[in-house]
């Protein structure tokens, strides 16, 4: 009798292993300096070794990366949906990914200043990703080329707008969208 090995355990058994690492990258990189993220803290919040950590991701930079592209992931999916020229889905599209992605946004943002490579890249990323959301959902109510336009656009619905509104003032996320959805409707009516 021929026996054949099942690798499904192992296969899902290493997944399960590839995605507590980077939860725990991820945890690091929303919580604290990049700088500070280490093999060993990736590999004690993942509960696994540094060797573990290396098997699957490759180095410290890899996990980094790989956060990087599934948090991209989730933004794709959070923004860019709704029909472009629909300002109030669009708002609302925006302030869910900003609940869900805001804190960890703003930490990156916190270390650009302080010269962290790796963070200054994930917030060049953000803007641009940003801007061309911007074009993307309010093009249609633009006229073409007015870069003043867009660059209101763009300040009107920033996550410092947010967090002023958000986490400084404590206003709910309904309140929030009222006043960037005002902003955003006085930018559109001067353009």
């Amino acid at each position: 009798m021929v026996r054949t090995y099942d690798m499904s355990r192992r296969s899902a058994a290493a997944e399960q292993t590839s995605e507590r690492i980077m939860a725990a990258t991820e945890t690091l990189v929303a919580g604290g300096p990049m700088s500070a993220i280490t093999l060993t803290s990736i590999a004690d919040g993942a509960g696994v070794t540094v060797q573990t950590v290396l098997r699957h991701m490759g180095s410290r930079d890899g996990c980094i990366a790989a956060v990087g592209r599934r948090v991209g992931e989730r933004i794709a999916q959070q923004r860019g949906h709704t029909e472009p020229g629909d300002v109030g889905a669009a708002l609302a599209e925006l302030i869910a990914h900003y609940e869900a992605e805001g804190r960890l946004v703003l930490n990156l943002l916190g270390q650009e200043w302080a010269g962290d490579a790796e963070a200054t890249q994930a917030v060049a990323d953000g803007r641009a990703f940003h801007r061309a959301w911007v074009r993307r959902s309010f093009g249609p109510l633009l006229p073409p080329d007015d870069e003043v336009a867009v660059d209101a656009l763009v300040a009107a619905t920033d996550i410092y707008v947010w967090k002023l509104l958000r986490l400084d003032l404590g206003r709910s996320p309904t309140t929030t969208q009222a006043v960037m959805t005002r902003l955003v409707r006085t930018a559109l009516e001067e353009s």
